[in-house]
């Protein structure tokens, strides 16, 4: 049975009662042990009260894990002064000070913040905080566009206050926009930046692609808060759209030629990542992150477990995907990563960037290839290879073939209908 009480300093709390611990003289005929007498006070927090034979009583909270571990908290109490509520704890304060700790502790968890307003800032910390601890890839990349495009414009914002049409006028300007200039670690603070010419359809395209891109860090992040019940609802930024591109997006594939010249002035052990690549079209902290163990060779498949939707997939290996894995795995054990540095190490973010752009002006490769344009190329190869959108999603770990199709089935060989006859008469030119 519950009762709703009231805090010295304002809102109201909610106190179990115990008719053995809720006052002092009931706490006082309780037999002195040292194991603790527990009461539930919500699901995965208890608090405790210690009966010493001698002197005074303790309260302590415990917060359950998981497995059937528990934090515990020791708090204050003297049974033989007048409560304070600071070091001289009630029932009814030590119930209050449990749960504010387990609201901390949980909060600290998520990366949250529990106290003062809560604001796009707040909520972008607590979002990249909780990626940073699945390991998701890509973060530091969001991380940076919320940095230069979002805080700015909305970091102060209370997320009660945020509404639909401030976010699309925040989209809006985002997307004509100048571009911002990479800076080095001095010039930080001075960011330069690039007009964007309106005429140039892929400079427009490019424009809205990435404001876009943000809109979507951004709803993560506010969903992130909604889902944790720190804004009462979606519907502001549920109701903005991303903005439509003027026209399809070109996507950069490298030609089987192209393939063949960057793998052989690929380095060393960087080689194999590549090879990787581009039989599997795996990104590339998947790759970095698969062990000797996800490869069957009777199957010819590999497993990725570590994928972006945090769904485990299957990949279809080739012939040729087949024996690179093959020769990558032979004489390892199931837990040995397959893909390691020339000095043993691990392969780490970012590790790929300088390597893959020595490669490629080696190759004569103009613009330089990304590690992400290797996914496009294999992709690509399915497409024009006749490969089924729903195959090449699946390969790819698209949740919608949608999305594929989008961007390749233009790509796809075309098909023989076989209802016109041609004939073998061929026009001849005037003189």
């Amino acid at each position: 049975m519950a009762r709703v009480g009231h805090d010295r300093k304002g809102p109201p709390i909610r106190t179990i009662r115990n008719t053995h611990l809720e006052n002092a003289a009931a706490r006082a005929r309780l037999a002195p042990r040292a194991k603790l007498y527990w009461r539930v006070l919500e699901a995965g927090l208890h608090l405790g009260y210690r009966r010493a034979e001698f002197g005074d009583g303790s309260w302590t909270a415990r917060r359950l894990l998981g497995g059937g571990k528990y934090a515990e908290r020791g708090l204050l109490a003297d049974d033989l002064q007048d409560a304070d509520g600071v070091t001289v704890l009630t029932y009814s304060d030590a119930q209050e000070k449990a749960r504010a700790w387990w609201k901390a502790a949980e909060c600290a968890e998520l990366g949250l913040v529990p106290f003062g307003p809560y604001t796009v800032k707040k909520a972008l910390h607590a979002y990249f905080t909780d990626r940073g601890r699945r390991c998701s890839e890509g973060g530091a990349r969001d991380r940076a566009a919320a940095r230069a495009r979002i805080l700015a414009a909305l970091g102060d914002v209370e997320l009660k206050a945020i509404t639909a049409k401030r976010i699309r006028d925040w989209l809006t300007g985002l997307a004509t926009a100048p571009k911002l200039a990479r800076s080095s670690g001095i010039a930080k603070k001075v960011r330069k930046n690039r007009p964007v010419d309106p005429k140039d359809a892929d400079a427009v395209r490019s424009r809205r692609a990435t404001a876009n891109q943000t809109l979507a860090v951004l709803k993560a992040a506010l969903n992130h808060a909604f889902h944790n019940g720190l804004i009462a609802n979606d519907e502001a930024w549920r109701k903005v759209r991303s903005l439509r591109e003027p026209d399809a997006t070109v996507v950069y594939f490298l030609s089987d030629d192209e393939c063949r010249r960057l793998v052989n002035a690929c380095a060393g052990a960087f080689r194999n990542v590549v090879r990787g690549a581009l039989v599997t079209g795996c990104r590339y902290g998947e790759l970095t992150r698969m062990r000797s163990g996800d490869f069957n060779a009777e199957a010819g498949t590999i497993t990725v477990r570590g994928s972006k939707s945090r769904k485990p997939r299957h990949v279809l290996l080739t012939d040729e995907g087949r024996a690179l894995f093959s020769e990558l795995t032979g004489g390892h054990a199931g837990q040995d990563l397959i893909f390691m540095r020339h000095d043993g190490k691990r392969w780490r973010a970012s590790h790929q960037r300088r390597p893959l752009i020595e490669a490629c002006r080696r190759a004569n490769i103009e613009p330089a290839a990304t590690f992400h344009i290797l996914r496009h190329t294999y992709a690509s190869a399915l497409a024009m290879r006749g490969g089924p959108m729903d195959f090449i999603a699946a390969q790819l770990g698209h949740i919608d073939s949608r999305t594929t199709a989008k961007r390749y089935a233009h790509l796809s060989p075309p098909l023989a209908l076989g209802i016109v006859e041609i004939g073998n008469m061929t026009a001849l030119r005037r003189a």
